[in-house]
């Protein structure tokens, strides 16, 4: 898989771009603010109608069209497959309306010209990104480990995109009515409707995590075996807040080391337990107006030696986990569409002693497209610039080396 054409209007600091891509590895260099991050990130976007960079979709449109009566940007590539064919993937953003509440955009998805929903032209572009604020996944919040299972499922399947816009929004009633029940305003039958519903959308989501964790482990354990000279293990541990159980007995659960190589949980499975859960806790749940259980609590553990390395990890080790993580996800996402998706790496090499930082260089040699970003070339090997494709990028525009 490979972009053979960008076209940017008024994304960030691009108020237009043409740009044909090469193939193999492509290093975009150039001082700060120029424009080699926003590059990034439209494909990014291209590829999971998110920025991983903000929430807000203003931010994205170039700001001297902030003034123009209808604002908005478009990015649009022609990827070009493994098998030769050529898709046409736009995406437009513009402005509704701006009133005290805030500004609404609206986005239309095209392939080849022709309106299609987002979920449509799931695995037609991905992307596997590398940035250095991937620490959080380590030692952020858990709500960086949510978005990260959240974005990278969401390129490879469309029903779990699908259950987490209807688990966000189903969540959001269910809230507001245990709100309206606590105030004595509605009654607790009316909990039924929204239980079901929850609990369809949110079995779909805790499967495919686990799916996914559980077979992401396997090849970013083995990468960082590597990465350490054999020395260090890497576990990376499931931990939902409702945690359900292969027979329905508690156990054999996700807890259990091993278990989810072998023996998948299969959603339809965990509705039933999930319900039995949230009729166990109602009462706690009333009286704190909120769901207590749920994907929207779910968190992920990064173990080494048996360690949980969010607390007691050095910053080397959290480094060299999101190394072999993302170096995992790439394969991962290779076996389950296909292709190799697009490799983008923003101002990484810098942050990765030289050890890591040629062993990524030597991985990324079989990645049909990996871009990456630099202030300074000078921290890459001089084959690696001899072999890679080299522009430079002043205020938007960009000059082929």
């Amino acid at each position: 898989m490979k972009i053979d054409h960008l076209s940017l209007k008024n994304f960030r600091n691009y108020a237009r771009l043409e740009v044909t891509l090469p193939t193999g590895a492509l290093l975009l260099h150039g001082q700060n603010a120029q424009g080699k991050t926003s590059f990034l990130e439209a494909i990014y976007y291209l590829a999971t109608s998110s920025s991983p960079y903000t929430t807000s979709d203003k931010q994205l449109i170039n700001w001297n069209t902030e003034d123009d009566y209808s604002p908005f940007t478009r990015i649009a590539a022609d990827v070009l497959t493994d098998n030769a064919m050529m898709h046409q993937i736009a995406m437009t953003l513009v402005r509704e309306s701006a009133n005290r509440v805030g500004e609404r955009f609206k986005k239309e998805v095209r392939l080849n010209n022709v309106k299609k929903k987002r979920s449509d032209i799931i695995g037609l572009v991905a992307v596997v990104m590398f940035l250095p604020q991937d620490l959080m996944l380590v030692e952020g919040s858990p709500q960086h480990r949510r978005r990260y299972m959240d974005a990278t499922l969401a390129q490879v399947d469309a029903h779990y995109i699908e259950a987490v816009h209807k688990f966000d929004k189903t969540l959001t009633q269910r809230n507001a009515l245990l709100r309206r029940i606590q105030r004595n305003q509605a009654g607790e039958p009316e909990l039924e409707f929204w239980d079901q519903e929850l609990t369809k959308s949110a079995a779909v989501i805790i499967a495919g995590r686990q799916r996914f964790l559980r077979e992401i482990e396997n090849q970013a354990s083995y990468i960082y075996r590597d990465l350490t000279g054999q020395l260090e293990d890497l576990k990376i541990a499931y931990v939902p807040s409702f945690e359900p159980t292969a027979e329905g007995d508690g156990q054999l659960s996700f807890s259990i080391p091993g278990l989810d190589l072998h023996r998948q949980i299969d959603a339809k499975d965990i509705v039933t337990q999930y319900q039995d859960a949230l009729a166990a806790i109602r009462t706690q749940e009333i009286e704190r107006g909120i769901t207590l259980i749920g994907p929207q609590r779910d968190e992920i553990r990064f173990m080494v030696n048996g360690r949980d390395l969010g607390l007691y990890g050095s910053r080397g080790q959290a480094r060299t986990a999101v190394l072999a993580i993302k170096l995992a996800e790439l394969a991962w996402m290779n076996e389950k569409i296909g292709e190799y998706p697009i490799l983008l790496l923003d101002e990484v090499a810098s942050e990765l002693d030289e050890h890591r930082r040629a062993y990524l260089l030597d991985q990324i040699k079989d990645v049909p497209q990996a871009i990456l970003t630099t202030t300074e070339p000078s921290v890459f090997t001089q084959s690696f610039l001899n072999e890679a494709t080299q522009w430079k990028i002043h205020a938007g525009q960009i000059i082929e080396a």
